[in-house]
């Protein structure tokens, strides 16, 4: 591997333990509509996936679907925000990042980025973030790893992409990022890790 010089991460998952945020959220749509709570596979669905995919998915082949859509639309995710997760160690991670590498995030959350990084006074940590409202083809299509690259005129090699779902190993695989897969085994990457310090561990040796 070349020398790192932008760490780029994803957002639920990776900075944060979302599950319990999104699973509200997605079930007081789905309660609205007077349909039933989501299902383990419906559960993982809307951790990877755009809002407007998950709503989507939540409401596939169902009249209410428009109806449902244009409701996710008007209402507002700032109260399930408090129920985001900070992992363990990230703003030290951050603290550690900032003075030789560039930090991006490549994220599907669409217009709530802003709000969740503010909330949990992380404004000023990274240095782009890329949501699916800025690229055409949210993942898992590689456009905002790219886009993220071309930003800092760097190469593939130059950069490493932390994720924890599949959705996240198509996009750097596609990208040609080394993906580190985070409290995901399961996953084909570069380098596993169950915590941050891990990271800060081989950067160092890199």
């Amino acid at each position: 591997m070349e020398q790192v010089k932008v760490v780029i991460f994803d957002c639920d998952g990776v900075m944060f333990d979302s599950k319990m945020a999104n699973e509200a959220y997605y079930n007081h749509i789905l309660t609205q509509f007077g349909r039933p709570r989501m299902n383990s596979e419906q559960c993982d669905y809307v951790h990877m996936n755009t809002a407007e995919q998950s709503v989507g998915y939540l409401f596939m082949n169902d009249a209410k679907l428009e109806d449902a859509l244009s409701y996710r639309r008007r209402i507002n995710y700032l109260p399930f925000i408090p129920l985001m997760k900070m992992e363990p160690y990230l703003k030290a991670f951050l603290e550690y990042l900032r003075p030789v590498y560039k930090t991006a995030i490549s994220t599907n959350r669409s217009d709530t980025m802003g709000r969740v990084l503010a909330d949990h006074g992380l404004e000023g940590y990274f240095d782009l973030v890329v949501s699916c409202l800025d690229v055409k083809h949210p993942k898992p299509d590689p456009e905002s790893l790219i886009k993220i690259l071309h930003h800092f005129r760097l190469s593939p090699k130059e950069a490493i992409y932390i994720g924890d779902s599949e959705i996240d190993e198509l996009a750097a695989t596609a990208a040609g990022i080394p993906l580190v897969a985070y409290k995901n085994p399961g996953l084909r990457a570069t380098y596993h890790v169950a915590h941050f310090k891990e990271i800060e561990n081989f950067l160092k040796r890199i």
